[in-house]
C-alpha cells in the first residue's frame, strides 16, 4: 500500500533552556483513508510531532514523506504550498475571521492557493458546507454562530482544498460532548465515504477508541502502534 504519510527515524532536540531530547525515533506511516489517533500525557510530545508531520516545524531530523514524496529538507515557500494544498487543520480554537463570514472563512485557504476562479472558489464552499450540513449559515457572520457550528465551519475549512490528510489537534477539546460526538461523526464520514485520511492528536479516550488506530506515545516514544 502506498501511505499519505509516512514518518522515518523522526528526532527533535530541544536546545533552550536546556538540551532536551523530545522526540526519539518515531516511524510510522497513515494510510488513505485511515482515521488515527495519537494518545498520551501532556508533555509527551504530541503536538511537537504534529507540527512537524504538518511541515510547520522543519528544525527535526529524520524523514518526512506526504504523499510518497519527501517533504524534508524543502524550502519554506515549497512547504507552505505543500501545507495549503494537501493538509487540511483543524484546531481546539476555530481561529475564524469574525468578521467575515463563513463561506468567506472557507474560501480562504483556496484563494491563497489561487488555482481556480473565485467562483469555483465559491462552488466548492458551498458544497463543503453543504457536506457538513451548514450550508444555511453561509452569509452568516462567523461571530454570529455556535461553538459547534464553529468547528464545522473550520473543518470544511479544512476540506477546501481536498487535502490528501486532515491533521487535528485537539478538535473536540473545547466542545461539549454533544458537540464533540458530531465532530467525530463527521470525522468518520469523511473517512468512510471520502477515502479522507485523519490524524487526530486527543485526550478524549472515548474519541480515540472510535478511531481506527491509536498510537500511543510517552516521554517523546511511540509505545504502541497496532
Amino acid at each position: 500500500m502506498n501511505p499519505v504519510l509516512k514518518a522515518k527515524n523522526i528526532n527533535k532536540h530541544f536546545k533552550k533552556p536546556v538540551p532536551f531530547h523530545v522526540l526519539k525515533d518515531i516511524n510510522f506511516e497513515i494510510q488513505k483513508g485511515e482515521f488515527t489517533s495519537i494518545m498520551g500525557k501532556s508533555g509527551c510530545g504530541k503536538s511537537t510531532l504534529l507540527y512537524i508531520l504538518s511541515t510547520m516545524d522543519t528544525d527535526y531530523t529524520g524523514e518526512l514523506y506526504l504523499n510518497n514524496k519527501l517533504v524534508s529538507g524543502q524550502n519554506r515557500n515549497i512547504l507552505s504550498h505543500i501545507r495549503n494544498r494537501d493538509i487540511g487543520f483543524v484546531f481546539q480554537f476555530h481561529y475564524l475571521l469574525s468578521e467575515f463570514s463563513v463561506l468567506e472563512n472557507v474560501m480562504l485557504p483556496a484563494k491563497k492557493l489561487a488555482e481556480k476562479s473565485h467562483e469555483e472558489i465559491e462552488n466548492d464552499a458551498m458544497t463543503k458546507l453543504n457536506i457538513l450540513e451548514i450550508d444555511h449559515l453561509a452569509r452568516k457572520k462567523a461571530s454570529r454562530i455556535s461553538g459547534g457550528e464553529k468547528q464545522r465551519v473550520a473543518i470544511a475549512r479544512a476540506l477546501i482544498n481536498n487535502p490528501a490528510i486532515i491533521m487535528g489537534d485537539e478538535p473536540t477539546g473545547n466542545l461539549d460532548s454533544y458537540n464533540a460526538d458530531n465532530v467525530f461523526n463527521i470525522f468518520r464520514r469523511l473517512s468512510d465515504e471520502e477515502g479522507l485520511s485523519l490524524l487526530i492528536v486527543t485526550h478524549d479516550t472515548d474519541f480515540a477508541h472510535k478511531t481506527d488506530r491509536i498510537i500511543e506515545m510517552s516521554d517523546g516514544r511511540i509505545i504502541s502502534e497496532p
